[in-house]
């Protein structure tokens, strides 16, 4: 089944075609606390969903459990939900993992409609067929391919977020820049990112999704090019799983930070160009600082890598760069060479 995403104009008349081209004997809206209070008021007019039953769950990417899901799930049964029925996910990517995850396993599978709220859920987590929860400390461990039926963007929910939100949803932006072309690049990194503005927000993000659909289209199960969209996340995902058990950052921030090591891995590794890895990192680093790392915690960080669900046997599996837009899937890396990636991403 192709998801439709829709640059969206007109939120009410899109949000009604929409449902009308889903099976639909009830509708249900999943929020979470943030955006039932922020979001929900946007939509909750609308003629097309008079009817809607509203769920809502704990906010924020502790809660992306598999109680968080039990509770949908039992929500769903309890206001006579059917095989028929539809669900429409609004808000970040927490939501939209989790909504997606649930609705594809309630009764085998009911449609879903993602409208993604922040913007790392516009640009990633809601596009491209990837649903799930944290489980036993690991993020989405647990989890199906499956594709809404729509995913409806419109950037008027920016509105209601913070810089930190804005600065998490462009790291997968630029990723999806130095993966495409010299001019896409060449926009994000010489955009004020402290003082977006939000029309050429919105066009940079239909150019990103468009770069996401790309390759999610030729390779939906992430057997070779998808892994593309793997730079940066490997020293990422191992950041962001070290921060949980300190101080949570957010999903983008250690994207970011993992851009800075992989890219550095590409200079060393793949003959990545010096001065743009250069550009990008004083890039990240003017617009999302860095974290406390020391040698200390090169073991565990390591450790954590080993967790990856793109690795294979124990082995470590990186996305590397010749150039930007010249992608090297199924790279590998010894324990000193990551170390020093590390110590990169320490000193700059």
């Amino acid at each position: 089944m192709e998801q439709r995403v829709i640059i969206s104009k007109n939120l009410k008349e899109e949000l009604a075609a929409a449902i009308s081209e889903c099976e639909h004997d009830k509708i249900f809206v999943l929020t979470d606390k943030t955006t039932e209070e922020l979001c929900w008021p946007v939509i909750n007019k609308f003629f097309s969903l008079k009817k809607a039953k509203l769920i809502t769950i704990p906010a924020s990417d502790n809660h992306k459990t598999i109680e968080s899901v039990m509770s949908v799930w039992e929500a769903l049964g309890q206001q006579g939900a059917t095989r028929h029925s539809c669900m429409i996910n609004l808000g970040g990517g927490m939501v939209t993992d989790l909504g997606g995850f649930a609705a594809s396993t309630f009764k085998r599978g009911i449609d879903f409609i993602n409208i993604p709220t922040t913007l790392l859920a516009m640009v990633d987590a809601s596009v491209g067929g990837k649903t799930g929860i944290n489980f036993n400390g690991l993020k989405n461990e647990i989890g199906v391919f499956n594709d809404s039926k729509f995913v409806i963007l419109n950037t008027t929910f920016l509105k209601t977020l913070d810089q930190e939100n804005i600065c998490s949803g462009y790291a997968e932006m630029l990723k999806h820049g130095l993966i495409s072309t010299n001019k896409m690049w060449a926009d994000l990194v010489n955009f004020d990112l402290q003082h977006p503005e939000l029309d050429t927000l919105q066009r940079m993000v239909a150019e990103s999704v468009n770069v996401k659909e790309h390759i999610v289209k030729q390779d939906p199960h992430e057997k070779g090019i998808r892994k593309a969209l793997n730079l940066g996340h490997t020293f990422g995902h191992a950041f962001e799983s070290f921060c949980m058990k300190r101080t949570p950052i957010l999903h983008g921030y250690a994207v970011a930070y993992g851009l800075i090591c992989e890219l550095y891995m590409s200079c060393m590794k793949t003959g990545f160009p010096t001065d743009k890895m250069r550009q990008t990192v004083s890039f990240i680093q003017d617009n999302f600082g860095s974290i406390n790392v020391t040698c200390d915690d090169y073991d565990e960080l390591i450790e954590l890598m080993t967790h990856d669900k793109k690795n294979t046997a124990g082995t470590i599996n990186f996305t590397l760069l010749g150039d930007i837009g010249d992608i090297k899937i199924n790279q590998t890396a010894t324990t000193e060479e990551i170390k020093e990636c590390l110590d990169f991403f320490r000193e700059g």
